[in-house]
């Protein structure tokens, strides 16, 4: 049975996040190196959290499709339904490539596992953040992690809007969230970073109607990517971010600068 993210991966404590509501119901759903907080009542994942070990990573193809999670009813999770007649895509929460690490049969087991549609939130294939930025960011963090055999703790997720779009019974998050985190060796103390995606231009192009597909060729803007501070996304997604919020990079300099976000059009202007 797989035990899924591990809280004490780093050096000094990453609980996953919960919710700050104690009202609100989430799910935990343990898979091989991460962890899905599932928000049933929304069918998507509220949060993720993956270990990623820089010294262990392994390069390996999805040799199967996307799946339903069997331990979650149907009308608890959201699956192939979206993505059957409009130009939605599956994007993955959990990369493959970030949870495909250690031997051979536990790297695969992780690579399987992260084609569960608990995995998942619809993207616009326009603003898919497979082909953009957002998707970068991690090869930007694996890298770093790769060159100075670093582990990372990743954390991401939906901010669900009460005026997210419903189709097909689901409703489209405009938003995605990540936080990253590891232990700065130099100076012996927790680090994060956080950010948003905006998919709500891409979205908003699509006909959510039956009546077909209109233009999906990506335009400037359908995606935006921003650095943000840790503690807007905890209140924009009513999680508890603990530590995550006193670790934040980020927030520093964004004071000096006089904003709290910052839109990002390359990796190296990610602050870390």
């Amino acid at each position: 049975m797989s035990t899924g993210f591990d809280p004490e991966f780093l050096p000094v404590g990453c609980p996953l996040p919960r919710a700050a509501d104690p009202a609100r119901r989430l799910r935990i759903l343990h898979y091989t190196h991460f962890t899905v907080v599932l928000d049933p009542g929304r069918m998507l994942a509220a949060a993720t959290a993956v270990m990623i070990d820089g010294r262990l990573l392994r390069d390996l193809p999805r040799d199967d499709g996307w799946h339903l999670d069997p331990r979650v009813l149907a009308d608890e999770q959201t699956g192939p339904e979206p993505y059957a007649l409009h130009d939605l895509e599956p994007g993955e929460l959990v990369r493959r490539r970030d949870a495909a690490w250690g031997t051979d049969a536990v790297a695969a087991s992780a690579a399987h596992d992260t084609a569960a549609f608990t995995n998942a939130v619809p993207v616009a294939a326009a603003a898919d953040p497979s082909k953009h930025l957002w998707n970068t960011l991690e090869d930007h963090l694996i890298g770093h992690a790769v060159a100075y055999q670093l582990k990372f703790a990743v954390f991401t997720g939906a901010v669900f809007g009460t005026a997210d779009r419903l189709y097909r019974g689901v409703r489209l998050p405009d938003r995605l969230w990540k936080v990253a985190a590891w232990f700065d060796p130099a100076r012996e103390a927790p680090a994060s970073a956080g950010f948003l995606l905006d998919q709500s231009a891409g979205l908003g192009r699509l006909d959510l109607g039956d009546g077909g597909r209109p233009d999906p060729s990506p335009r400037r803007g359908d995606v935006r990517v921003f650095q943000v501070p840790v503690a807007d996304i905890a209140r924009d997604t009513g999680l508890d971010l603990g530590s995550l919020v006193a670790a934040d990079r980020f927030v520093a300099p964004l004071r000096v600068a006089g904003r709290r976000w910052t839109e990002l059009h390359s990796p190296g202007a990610v602050r870390l």
